[in-house]
This record gives structure tokens, sequence and C-alpha cells, in this order.
């Protein structure tokens, strides 16, 4: 099936005591969003890339061969939907990534697509490594058994037809915020089941200076292809 990797850079919001937005901010001697780029622009099975970007940051992606860019409003939500609009109706898969999350390796990207050989949505994610709890008026209500708790990323999997109509239904229902994509669809397409792959504790996303320093170590370390 054709393929679209959708990247999500919808944030234009710098980091505390900066000045330009983070994710035009140097990793590794190139943009944050650079990375994502690169990484989907190299992963074999991906047909093509479209940047759903603020007007703030298309600009910095606008004019690159191969590249389509469609901005975006001030959500996840709104970039998400927006590229899905300006892909049209042909059928295919598409993995829709969050930019902010810049060192995605090939053995992920790889993994999502081969996810998509079965499954019609899927979602990469990680072992809780804490004990989790729930609260009742900030005192411990449940403790749920790591076994059962995931921690969510990117890039997330789905065929076009599949998330486009979850966005058609999420966007009638004025009462509903999601999170990400895979919320969609669990909410309004209860019959279609999230297939999980294995995520990265590199899938981390940039929200902070120190997130910045760490990442910068972690490309320091080498190749990424297997993380």
């Amino acid at each position: 099936m054709h393929t679209v990797a959708v990247i999500l850079a919808w944030d234009a919001a710098p980091l505390p005591g900066c000045a330009e937005p983070k994710l035009v901010m140097p990793l590794g001697g190139r943009p944050i969003l650079e990375h994502s780029i690169a990484a989907f622009g190299d992963a074999p099975g991906v047909d093509e890339i479209l940047v759903a970007a603020a007007p703030e940051l298309a600009g910095h992606v606008a004019g690159r061969a191969g590249i389509r860019v469609v901005e975006t409003g001030a959500t996840r939500t709104e970039a998400a939907r927006r590229a899905l609009l300006a892909l049209g109706e042909p059928d295919g898969n598409v993995l829709i990534h969050d930019a902010n999350r810049p060192l995605v390796s090939a053995r992920v990207i790889g993994e999502c697509l081969t996810a998509l050989e079965v499954h019609e949505a899927a979602c990469a994610a990680v072992p809780a490594s804490d004990t989790m709890v729930t609260i009742k008026d900030l005192y411990i209500d449940e403790r749920p058994s790591r076994d059962r708790l995931r921690r969510r990323q990117s890039p997330q999997g789905f065929r076009r037809r599949v998330i486009r109509r979850g966005y058609e239904l999420a966007v009638a229902d004025p009462d509903f915020k999601p999170s990400d994509d895979c919320a969609i669809v669990l909410r309004y397409l209860p019959e279609i089941p999230v297939h999980l792959f294995r995520g990265s504790e590199q899938l981390f996303p940039i929200t902070s200076r120190l997130d910045i320093e760490i990442a910068e170590m972690m490309l320091a370390e080498g190749p990424r292809l297997s993380a």
C-alpha cells in the first residue's frame, strides 16, 4: 500500500528562556524537526512525507523536494485533521508522528509498517517503568498492575480510511478533546482494535532544555538503527 508519513509540527512555542520555536532548536547539529523528516525519508516503505506545520515553522520545510507542507492550527488534533484532508480520499497507510519526538529509529518505523500489514491501527508503546496509581481526593485509590500499563508514543499507524472516518466523527463531537489519534479510534471506532508494537525509550518528547541535553548524549552514543 502507498504509505504517507505525516509529521505533526504544530507546536511553535519556544522552550522557557528561548526566543525561537523549540522544533527549530539545534540537536546534533540540525534542527529538532529535521531528525523526524530524515528518519522517515530514509525509511524503506515510506513513499511520501507530509509535514503539518504551524505558520511559524512552515518556511523551514517549504520547497524541499519530496516533502509536502500544509499549514495548521494551534492543536495537535487540528494538525492531524488538516493533514488527512490534504491527503485526499485514496486509501493506503498513514504513519502519524509527533515532531517533538526526534529520536525515532528505523527499527520503530519498520515495526509500525509491519504491524499495518495485518492491523488497521497500530501504536508504538513501551512498558510503564514506574508504579502507577489512581487517586481520589489526593489519596491513592487503586494501584493497577504494571503488566497492563503502557506509555503510548508515536508513530501511530492507520489505514487512511479508518483514521479519516475517526476524525470525521470526532470533529462532530464538541465534548471530546482527544490526546492522540489512537484515542479517536478507541472512542469512535471501537470495533477496530489498536495493536501495540514495541516503541523505544529514546522516543521521549522534547519539552525542556534537559530533554535536549539527554537527546544530545543519546545521539553521541552512535547509530540508533536498532533502538
